[in-house]
């Protein structure tokens, strides 16, 4: 009998004790995720608590394999090949202002989507009172560009370099190293010490290393990877051998209108025109509608609020999504902002000024040194008007890839 209590007794301590083990192997567990197996771990937690379901690392947008039309042929990609990931990256940081020094600017705040990704406002403003020098420029179709200078006045060599620099100006996001203020390695140490970087460096790279080339590499993917081909013009030129062969879903008046911005002028010796088009594809050159390399001034050559002159604004964007189908103007034109209606535009190159000490003047504006006069016709410029309003499609407004995944959508 007292052998049986005495075993009895054995069982039921072994019981207790092996009952307390489990309790607090199960509390260890249920607080202290350190000892979780790795494959239980979520590498996205911060990514998550910052952007939602805006940004999915393991079910990217489509960036790198984005149809195009088969006669757009420009291409300034270079090395730098669009990857999901990266351009994924680069959406974060165009629109992060964790990347200007007061934490409130960021190249979306310039560059809006609503608007082909440029500003309304004369000048874009900057941190702590600054404002851009120039009109903000819109980043359409930029990918496609003959050109591979970027800014109004291409003093960036390519779109890598040109990505970093509004962030080291002054005025715009403030990373200059002057006035006491951080420079590019100050924004570099500023962005290790986010959580939801140091995952999706990780991610992208396979490291934590943040460097300026990085961040350029992802910031010009993610602009290349804005594009515009759904406007009435694509739909047009899909069904027709080339760009002036009459478009079958062109009305008259657009077609009118396509011929005159496609045919060279003919001028007198007065440079007067006396016969032919407006030749506008001769610096702005169709399908692409991008800006011709060689092109010089177009005697725009005034600076916002000063009285001073500037000669070398020879670079433009791409002349797609200029003007919304429905007519409205996405933006004020030229490096000043100074027209707000594409007839101001017309009016423009319909007699250009002769001033004084413009040596940079591009010589498909002027006959003998002296400016062209197109002397359009109401008629003209309705039909100009109609053609420049079919160049703009819908999906580039509202496609969220390209939104600013911060905001809740």
């Amino acid at each position: 009998m007292k052998k049986t209590l005495s075993i009895t007794s054995t069982f039921l301590l072994f019981l207790v004790i092996l009952i307390s083990c489990s309790k607090a192997d199960l509390s260890t567990t249920s607080t202290n995720n350190s000892n979780a197996p790795a494959s239980l771990v979520d590498p996205y937690t911060a990514t998550k608590a910052s952007f939602g379901n805006n940004i999915d690392f393991l079910n990217l947008s489509n960036y790198a394999s984005q149809p195009k039309p088969s006669y757009i042929s420009n291409d300034n990609t270079g090395a730098n090949t669009i990857t999901d990931a990266k351009a994924t990256l680069g959406r974060i940081l165009f629109y992060d202002k964790n990347l200007s020094v007061t934490n409130t600017i960021s190249c979306g705040s310039c560059h809006k989507q609503a608007f082909a990704f440029s500003d309304t406002a004369l000048v874009s403003a900057g941190v702590e009172g600054g404002f851009t020098a120039r009109h903000s420029m819109r980043l359409i179709n930029a990918r496609f560009a003959n050109e591979a200078k970027f800014f109004w006045n291409e003093r960036a060599a390519s779109l890598e370099i040109q990505t970093t620099m509004p962030i080291q100006d002054h005025a715009e996001m403030g990373f200059s190293g002057l006035n006491g203020r951080g420079n590019m390695i100050s924004l570099l140490t500023k962005l290790s010490g986010i959580k939801y970087y140091n995952e999706i460096f990780k991610t992208v790279y396979g490291d934590t290393l943040i460097s300026e080339a990085r961040l350029q590499e992802s910031l010009a993917q993610f602009v290349r990877s804005i594009q515009s081909f759904d406007s009435k013009f694509d739909a047009g030129r899909a069904l027709v051998n080339n760009e002036r062969d009459p478009f079958p879903n062109y009305t008259a008046t657009e077609n009118a209108g396509k011929n005159l911005y496609l045919t060279p002028p003919v001028f007198d010796g007065k440079g007067n025109r006396i016969s032919g088009g407006i030749g506008c594809n001769g610096c702005h050159r169709a399908p692409e509608f991008d800006i011709d390399p060689n092109t010089k001034n177009n005697g725009i050559i005034g600076v916002i609020g000063s009285t001073a002159t500037e000669l070398n604004n020879t670079r433009a964007p791409s002349l797609r999504d200029l003007i919304k189908a429905d007519g409205t103007v996405n933006s004020k034109m030229m490096h000043t902002g100074l027209f707000t209606t594409f007839e101001g535009v017309l009016g423009h190159y319909n007699t250009i000024p002769n001033l004084g000490g413009n040596n940079n003047l591009d010589g498909r504006l002027k006959v003998d040194g002296v400016g062209n006069k197109l002397n359009l016709t109401n008629t003209e410029i309705t039909q100009v008007v109609a053609f420049m309003k079919t160049l703009s499609g819908t999906n580039v407004y509202a496609d969220k890839k390209w939104a600013n995944p911060f905001l809740i959508q």
